[in-house]
């Protein structure tokens, strides 16, 4: 196993961050196509990153609810006046995109969220859940921080229960039907990557708090705790299919058989998993195309990309595995210059590594020094 500030391992950690967003954009426009014919008739075939039609022929922000989690009316205003500000009257509207208006390579919130976690442990040179909460707060109640027209229901939720009063630490949603979905992964990358210089099972505890700050979901918790060992491992050096057939085992999937038959990635993802934001459609869905494109970064983020359904969330999480297993080299520079805010997100990422990373491994080294040199007296 290379050391934890190894190029090799420094590559990987760049890597997965870079992955995180890649995958997110180039999914954008055809985020939520359930229907695959209507992805490609409007769309073709994605090999690069678009910028939304007018139009989403499958939008359910028409009858989403406008003050807090799930469907409902429009005459809530979480959306519109504290958060997502601006966007309220276009919630109530037949086939709205729900990305409407964001440029071709442009990050959705939930991509956005995580460069927010990564800015931050970067500044305070480690995870702070209180330091968290309160960037997430600013950011999410700054008018115009974001250009993204839609936000998850626990986005909702939570600034539902802040505008009343809740204290940010006890703002996250109670449980529901859509509680637990892989949209709350987004986030983790960069908590679980920051904490893997103590473990795998530190990460794991590290991604569960985080998660629990906005998600009520023990289901949802568990499946990180998998999730987090698998990117470690991957990130540390494990060969990725093999990671990711001990961690479908542990979720009680078998990829292999969807390999046996032949079925399309179309098919295993929207008849044998799923391709809804529920994490147990979307989390074997995850393990199924990092498994099935294992050898290349690009063919896995475009295949989830062009099966539609909730393939930003989910790509997310699968970027964040194939871009740990293939190091920024492995990933096509078209993919990461396309990236509408490429040169900020680089920056971000570098600073997030030197201060974790290289500046730990520099005070590490320093406290060896400093103690072999007592031990010598």
């Amino acid at each position: 196993m290379a050391g934890i500030t190894s190029p090799v391992t420094l590559d990987r950690v760049r890597g997965a961050l870079w992955g995180v967003y890649i995958a997110d954009a180039l999914s954008m426009p055809v985020h939520w196509y359930y229907d695959v014919r209507a992805l490609q008739r409007d769309y073709g075939r994605i090999t690069t990153y678009q910028a939304p039609k007018e139009r989403h022929p499958g939008s359910i922000m028409s009858v989403s609810n406008t003050g807090g989690h799930g469907r409902g009316g429009q005459g809530g205003r979480i959306i519109g006046d504290v958060i997502n500000h601006g966007k309220h009257d276009r919630w109530g509207k037949s086939g709205v995109h729900y990305h409407e208006g964001m440029a071709a390579g442009e990050n959705t919130l939930n991509a956005l969220c995580a460069r927010l976690v990564t800015r931050g442990m970067a500044r305070r040179g480690g995870y702070s859940q209180e330091g968290f909460l309160q960037d997430y707060v600013a950011f999410m109640t700054t008018p115009g921080s974001h250009n993204d027209t839609y936000a998850e229901s626990y986005h909702r939720d939570f600034f539902k229960n802040w505008a009343a009063g809740v204290p940010p630490e006890k703002c996250a949603g109670e449980e529901g039907h859509n509680t637990a979905s892989i949209g709350g992964f987004v986030t983790l990358p960069p908590v679980i990557l920051g904490a893997m210089r103590q473990g795998a099972e530190a990460s794991a505890a590290a991604a569960r708090r985080h998660l629990a700050l906005t998600h009520q979901s023990q289901a949802l918790g568990n499946y990180a705790q998998v999730y987090s060992q698998l990117l470690v491992e991957v990130t540390n050096g494990r060969d990725l299919r093999e990671a990711v057939r001990s961690a479908a085992k542990d979720v009680g999937v078998d990829l292999d058989a969807a390999l046996r038959y032949g079925y399309t990635d179309q098919e295993v993802v929207h008849r044998v998993y799923g391709s809804a934001c529920y994490i147990t459609d979307s989390f074997p869905s995850v393990l199924y195309l990092a498994y099935k494109h294992t050898d290349s970064f690009e063919e896995a983020v475009l295949a989830n990309t062009n099966v539609g359904g909730e393939n930003c969330h989910r790509g997310s999480a699968l970027g964040a595995l194939m871009g740990a297993a293939h190091g920024v080299a492995g990933i096509p520079r078209p993919l990461i210059e396309g990236l509408h805010d490429s040169k900020a997100i680089g920056g971000e990422i570098e600073e997030y590594v030197s201060a974790l990373f290289l500046e730990e491994g520099k005070a590490q080294a320093a406290a060896a020094a400093a103690s072999s040199g007592k031990a010598e007296l």
